[in-house]
């Protein structure tokens, strides 16, 4: 039944989600030129509405201007507005990001399914067009891609109808409000709607029309929907294609021929001149299929070419279609008959500029940066994404869980199932089976989607089981997931996997070695704000181990932060909070793999090489290279391997790798013989021989390293000339060849090291321990734990000074006594070679009852000119003891403000591990060389202290650089990334703080 009449009393019911709706159907082509259809040409019958509309913006409806859709009303000096866009990314309002509460918590008193009366901002929209030629004298529908969050349609002043699900396309029949010449559409969309209780996912919260909007024409004979499905037999050696096709048919004696063309465009299966009628059902049959993966995505073309009886072309209606089969196979999820892993991560649609409304460049950067680092698998948390992102995925091969836009995770957090909605609420069924069903029929066609998804955390019950056996009764070749049974047991039977969120991977192992009756997948793990991801090993790991574990999707892929232009003129990303938007969750949205301008962050190193589907294990002859992959061999990619001898290569070559899918071999290496005492490393990488749509040749895509020490003796170091030692009553100075170094006998540190007459330091050297706290150490209670070694570095005092000579040199000996625990000491001795070399030794006795120590090492301030560093360790990106699987050993170049890694909120950043020898000099090559004393050490060389960074929300908080801050480490914790709201770092990545630790390294004038 067609209503005529709006009501603003839909926006707080339920069970009012679309007035005059269009049923929902696949998203496949149609043309009216078969030619067009075979080279995938434009489509005439759709013409586009984007692009400026008038606009008016009010703070709630009693505000708004009623009757704006009424053809005599007069919008002429309304402002415009983008579509698609949001209003809030265009200067009406403010953007607010919130996770679990709701936008109104605390401002307005509500229970669902009420809204905000005073606060709920509403955007009035007009268009004005005029059908291109091709739409005239059909069937004319509009089509609205995608708005937030409750909208109503006009067209030429008649009511066409309303809509509620912001994610999956609303379509409205207007043909009978059409006239020649200049139409009229007005849209009026309201931020907030019953809706919105299940629309609370962690994300920014913005309204308005922010994807495509576009009108579409169907012929008198008409694809409607056409679903698209395929049965393999035979050991994958036979395959039918099956068919379902809805056709509009205004015609008589309307006939079809389907076509299924290969990738070369030639004909693999066909059926010609069927009789159409309404609804259909068809069926190819072919042998030997290429079957789609994600390894080798390879695509089929089906063409549904409907036609008269004079054999006059009336529609060709395109699909592409891949082949494959995705099942449970003894409590194992498989693809094509193989058990699949899924290295994923989940993908918000976002960008700095443009908030939700991303575009297809942005997709296509998303794509490529997904296959450049291994990442085979995306969940579309928490919504299904625009409909390109799906046929990308097709073309270039990723795994999709594909999610209803379901969240409603404020109404349970605190009161569970008593709070929770959907829950077992019969007014909320039909509104969550109206969104599984128009993300399924919109979706279902697209072979990269492998799982259907219920939403995210709205807990369970009845309603999201009834979602599940939805998908079930329609769809045989894909499985159902919700994470929410884990909350909630009742409905177990709603997922066909065990999905969890940040479960650690002891609980993980717990749940796989009791015998379990699913196969297990993180649908969340690895919270990626700020500097995390340490630990991220302990899950792979778990690959090899347990058959049932399917893999994981890392929480998330970039950042959701928004670039703003200050006063200043300066651009800045903001996060919550930062547009005054209260209430807020501040920076909880910036938990990106990516940075909010897609540049990479530090984390993708690790990810990257834990993700890499081919393994390369060397050794000191040659490489082992284990393909993981299911379907592809290595045959397009060089085996490519480098030796290098203390850092410095000696030999490199590649050669032929071809290692068919699920196999192993092992390539002897042509390397040289040893070229005397040191250390050595080879490292092997898979590098792309030829071009392909995401990766250049010579494209690096896996990577491993061996290193290994031959010994012998040390060479001798030539004799110096004696030092001239300088005893004064507060200071003690040094003098040797070219340099002069001055100690303090009272404050307890080296205060001057000269080169030539020229001053290198601005501060004098002390012992730390703190290290500036993360995102994952604030939400753990790391800054109150372990807040007495945040006062032991700023507070410690030098109580002890001693001065030895002897034919090795001058040495310096300090103990500090640092304020808790009562009369606890550090040493650190500084001795003085007759080259002007100086050893420095640190000695940490150990502390009973202190909390785990953040790091031990002694920091140096140097003046701000010497700003380069070039160092032996691993890179080229900062790492960790629990995020270093990924570094390699190399010789890297970098600098101080390079180094400082653009977290949205400053943090201990920039951080090497197993560092042999550092160099930090100014532009002309001099300043100082940290040379490793047995163990190798840690470093980082930043523009700014630990405390300058704890200290600042936001980069420009931090102080103009005045110093360059270098960190030579004995050893720093991890930096942890199970979570970011208690889940400590691993206890192997922790330092014990009543174990005592002592290093060395050597400190000498560059040049």
């Amino acid at each position: 039944m067609r209503i005529e009449n709006p009501s603003l009393e839909w926006l707080e019911d339920p069970c009012v989600f679309a007035v005059n709706r269009m049923e929902a159907h696949s998203d496949h082509k149609f043309f009216t030129s078969l030619a067009r259809a075979q080279q995938d040409g434009k489509m005439l019958l759709r013409q586009s509405l984007n692009g400026r509309w008038k606009f008016r913006y009010t703070e709630n409806p009693a505000q708004r201007p009623k009757e704006f859709y009424r053809e005599d009303c007069d919008c002429s000096d309304w402002d415009s507005i983008e579509v698609p866009g949001h209003i809030q990314m265009q200067g009406y309002g403010v953007p607010q990001y919130v996770n679990v509460m709701y936008p109104w918590d605390g401002v307005s008193e509500l229970q669902p399914p009420h809204v905000p009366k005073a606060w709920n901002p509403v955007g009035s929209y007009v268009r004005k067009f005029t059908l291109n030629p091709e739409l005239k004298g059909k069937s004319v529908c509009i089509s609205f891609q995608g708005v937030e969050t409750a909208f109503y349609v006009w067209v030429n002043g008649a009511f066409v109808g309303y809509s509620e699900d912001s994610f999956t396309p609303a379509e409205f029949e207007i043909t009978p409000y059409l006239r020649e010449g200049e139409n009229r559409v007005a849209v009026e969309v309201y931020r907030f709607s019953s809706a919105s209780w299940i629309q609370d996912q962690d994300f920014w919260r913005f309204s308005g029309i922010f994807r495509t909007v576009y009108l579409y024409a169907a012929p008198k004979a008409h694809v409607r929907d056409l679903f698209v499905t395929s049965e393999l037999r035979n050991d994958y050696t036979l395959a039918s294609v099956n068919l379902d096709l809805k056709l509009q048919l205004d015609a008589d004696d309307v006939y079809a021929d389907v076509a299924l063309r290969d990738a070369e465009g030639k004909t693999a299966a066909s059926v010609i001149k069927v009789g159409c009628k309404e609804q259909m059902k068809l069926s190819l049959s072919m042998r030997e299929p290429h079957l789609w993966s994600a390894e080798d995505p390879y695509l089929y073309r089906l063409v549904v070419h409907l036609y008269d009886a004079q054999g006059k072309t009336l529609e060709a209606a395109v699909q592409e279609v891949g082949i494959r089969e995705f099942r449970m196979i003894d409590g194992i999820m498989c693809l094509n008959g193989k058990r699949i892993v899924f290295r994923g991560v989940n993908r918000h649609e976002f960008d700095c500029r443009r908030g939700r409304a991303v575009t297809a460049e942005d997709m296509m950067w998303d794509i490529r940066f997904l296959k450049r680092n291994n990442i085979n698998a995306v969940r579309t948390s928490h919504y299904p994404n625009q409909s390109l992102w799906y046929r990308l995925c097709d073309r270039y091969g990723i795994y999709l869980i594909d999610e209803t836009n379901l969240e409603s995770h404020g109404s349970w957090a605190k009161d569970g199932l008593a709070g929770a909605i959907p829950g077992d609420r019969e007014e909320w069924l039909g509104a969550v089976l109206d969104r599984a069903k128009n993300m399924f029929q919109r979706d279902k066609n697209h072979p990269s989607v492998l799982i259907w998804s219920c939403g995210n955390e709205s807990f369970g019950g009845r309603d999201i089981y009834e979602m599940s056996q939805y998908f079930r009764s329609v769809d045989s070749t894909r499985l159902v997931h919700y994470e929410g049974v884990f909350q909630d047991r009742r409905y177990n039977a709603t997922s066909d996997m065990e999905s969890r969120m940040y479960a650690k991977p002891d609980e993980i192992r717990k749940y796989l070695e009791n015998d379990p009756e699913k196969p297990y997948i993180s649908c969340e793990y690895m919270h990626a704000m700020g500097n995390s991801c340490g630990g991220m090993s302990l899950y792979t790991e778990l690959e090899d181990q347990y058959p049932q574990y399917q893999g994981g999707f890392i929480w998330d892929f970039i950042d959701q932060a928004i670039l703003v232009k200050k006063p200043c003129g300066e651009e800045r990303l903001d996060y919550g909070g930062d547009f005054d938007d209260r209430p807020t969750d501040n920076c909880f949205c910036t938990d990106g793999l990516v940075f909010a301008d897609r540049s990479p962050s530090p984390k993708m190193q690790e990810v990257k090489y834990l993700y890499q589907s081919v393994r390369l294990i060397p050794d000191e002859k040659g490489v082992l290279v284990k393909n993981r992959n299911l379907f592809i061999s290595t045959d397009d990619c060089w085996l490519s391997y480098t030796l290098r001898y203390n850092g410095k290569t000696v030999a490199t070559d590649r050669i032929e790798c071809i290692v068919p899918p699920g196999a192993q071999r092992y390539f002897r290496l042509e390397l040289p013989e040893t070229v005397g005492p040191g250390e050595y490393a080879l490292a092997c990488a898979l590098c792309r021989k030829k071009l392909c749509d995401w990766a250049e040749p010579g494209y690096e895509q896996a990577f491993g390293q061996h290193v290994w020490t031959v010994e012998g003796a040390a060479p001798k170091n030539p004799v110096q000339r004696p030092l001239r030692v300088t005893r004064g009553e507060w200071n003690l100075g040094v003098y040797g060849n070219g340099f002069s170094i001055l100690f303090s006998l009272e404050y307890g540190g080296l205060i001057s090291l000269r080169r030539n007459g020229e001053e290198i330091l601005c501060g004098t050297p002390r012992p730390v321990y703190w290290r500036a706290s993360t995102d994952n150490d604030r939400g753990s209670g790391y800054p109150l734990r372990c807040a007495p070694w945040y006062a032991a570095g700023r507070m410690q005092k030098c109580t002890k000074t001693e001065v030895t000579e002897n034919a090795d040199g001058v040495t310096v000996s300090y103990e500090f006594t640092l304020p808790s625990p009562a009369d606890f000491k550090v040493k650190t001795a500084y001795m003085v070679r007759p080259d002007g070399s100086i050893l420095v030794r640190a000695n940490y006795p150990g502390a009973a009852k202190m909390p785990e120590l953040p790091l031990f090492g002694v920091a140096f301030r140097l003046k701000e000119k010497y700003h380069n560093f070039r160092y032996y360790g691993l890179g080229p990106d900062e790492n960790y003891i629990d995020r270093s699987c990924g570094a390699r050993l190399g010789i890297f170049e970098s600098t101080a403000r390079q180094n400082l890694t653009p977290y949205l909120i400053p943090q201990e950043c920039g951080n090497r591990t197993g560092v042999r020898w550092a160099q930090v000099t100014a532009e002309n090559g001099k300043g100082l060389c940290f040379s490793a004393e047995g163990a190798p050490f840690e470093l980082s060389v930043l523009p700014c202290t630990e405390y300058e960074l704890d200290n600042a929300d936001h980069e420009e908080g931090l102080p103009k650089p005045g110093a360059t801050i270098v960190r030579v480490a004995a050893k720093q914790m991890g930096v942890g990334g199970d979570d970011s709201w208690g889940a400590p770092v691993h206890k192997e990545y922790l330092i014990p703080s009543d174990q005592p630790i002592s290093f060395s390294f050597l400190i000498s004038f560059c040049n």
